[in-house]
């Protein structure tokens, strides 16, 4: 993984390098302390989290704060979410060192961002081939969403609970979100992985983003939850590049999708590589 202080600062103009930039708007660590779990540096804490920490368990590194069990930093994030640092999410994310890394332990979701802990998530991108060119099923996130209420979100698209693998994650998603058949969710192919680090009003998002295809037939008619997604909607792909070169309807992560697949599908040009190395960036 290339440093986390690697920013796109330098980059030349152009109307898409402005969603790499907005999801890589930090420098780390940036006023930020290393969070340990043993060995494994884990995430970063502000120092008002940090002095929260010690109070519950932790313990002063020369370069951080160390907690030496999982279990006791997992419990770290009910007091966290009473003294207004997160809100807690009932959903455990597994913890992890590197995407490819084992285990540690679990923690509620909503503590993630809060102790810039590595997150992981799933998007698919619902594919339709029409003979005037290709079209992208999008969902319309609903109004009251706490993050990006209102904007464009991808067909489906969720973070990797504990315990559960991209495809599996995948599956799971589809379902709930667009009443998609497990048997042709199944279908879908990985293609790529992309990565960011975000200062958010949440906290820092260190997020990897484990991006599908799927190829849908014409009979295929995603149903909305009415919770996550208000309703869906078939954009020509051209239509789509166009509104996220000149616009901000589509939410910030969602944005490094659909360029990586513009990209994958010669929709844009990347002739000096920018693009292409501010996705991986994190990857």
């Amino acid at each position: 993984m290339p440093p986390d202080s690697l920013l796109l600062d330098s980059l030349p103009p152009d109307p898409l390098l402005r969603h790499l930039q907005a999801c890589n708007n930090t420098a780390l660590p940036g006023g930020r302390l290393p969070l340990w779990l043993g060995v494994a540096r884990i995430g970063w804490v502000t120092p008002a989290v940090a002095g929260l920490l010690l109070r519950l368990g932790g313990i002063a590194a020369a370069d951080g704060i160390s907690f030496h069990d999982a279990g006791a930093l997992a419990a770290t994030a009910a007091p966290l979410a009473e003294a207004g640092h997160c809100r807690l999410r009932d959903e455990a994310f597994d913890l992890r060192e590197t995407p490819e890394g084992p285990v540690l332990g679990v923690l509620d979701r909503g503590a993630v961002p809060c102790l810039g802990v590595l997150a992981q998530g799933v998007h698919l991108n619902g594919l339709l081939r029409r003979a005037d060119g290709l079209h992208v099923w999008m969902g319309r996130r609903a109004a009251d969403k706490a993050v990006a209420p209102g904007k464009l979100d991808n067909l489906v698209a969720g973070g990797l609970s504990a315990g559960l693998t991209p495809e599996q994650c995948l599956v799971k998603e589809a379902g709930e979100e667009a009443a998609m058949p497990p048997a042709l969710a199944a279908q879908a192919r990985p293609v790529s992985r992309l990565g960011y680090v975000m200062a958010a009003p949440e906290g820092l998002r260190r997020d990897v983003l484990h991006v599908f295809d799927l190829e849908l037939p014409e009979t295929f008619l995603p149903v909305p939850d009415g919770e996550e997604v208000a309703h869906f909607e078939l954009w020509p792909a051209t239509a789509l590049l166009s509104a996220l070169r000149t616009g901000d309807t589509v939410k910030f992560n969602v944005a490094l999708v659909l360029i990586d697949l513009f990209l994958r599908e010669a929709l844009v040009e990347d002739p000096d590589g920018c693009l292409r190395a501010g996705l991986d960036r994190f990857a």
